[in-house]
């Protein structure tokens, strides 16, 4: 029996390390058009992917996504703005977002790891991000799964000691 694709659509989360996911799972992150890489997630993405003159020449535009392919998975760079030291709109990161999963229909891809996108440096609320991942990839069976780094301890202790 066959079922309709819209009922294999999966939104996880996890908490731990992005870059520990599963070797064949593609990854995916924010960037901004001239592709610095320079704060955050995406420091690591640079290091671990390397790759940014070969990001650059895809001349992707905001709004688009560029892609690398890695020891035989595909790393997505979802370009949100022109600069990096802009803000993205909700509007961007689901134009970005169509993109990816076009490259993702088009290439058999079902099974994608990423951060809370958006949400960290760039401030956008996971709560919109989370519904706009829903509508785009709803009635697909591309699954996704969102990392979240454990909160540190300290940081916890500080949260509960901090003065209202």
């Amino acid at each position: 029996m066959l079922f309709p694709a819209e009922d294999k659509w999966r939104l996880s989360y996890v908490t731990g390390n992005l870059f520990s996911c599963p070797k064949d799972e593609s990854l995916a992150h924010c960037i901004s058009e001239d592709c610095r890489m320079g704060a955050g997630i995406a420091v690591r993405f640079k290091q671990e992917f390397q790759g940014v003159t070969e990001l650059k020449e895809q001349k992707k535009l905001t709004g688009q996504c560029a892609v690398l392919k890695r020891r035989g998975r595909f790393v997505y760079y979802l370009i949100t703005k022109k600069k990096a030291s802009q803000k993205p709109t909700y509007d961007s990161l689901r134009q970005s977002l169509e993109d990816m999963k076009s490259h993702c229909l088009k290439n058999q891809v079902t099974r994608i790891s990423m951060p809370r996108i958006g949400c960290g440096l760039d401030r956008l609320e996971w709560a919109r991000v989370s519904e706009i991942l829903e509508q785009v990839f709803d009635h697909t069976d591309i699954s996704i799964t969102v990392y979240s780094l454990p909160e540190k301890a300290e940081t916890t202790v500080m949260k509960e000691n901090r003065r209202t």
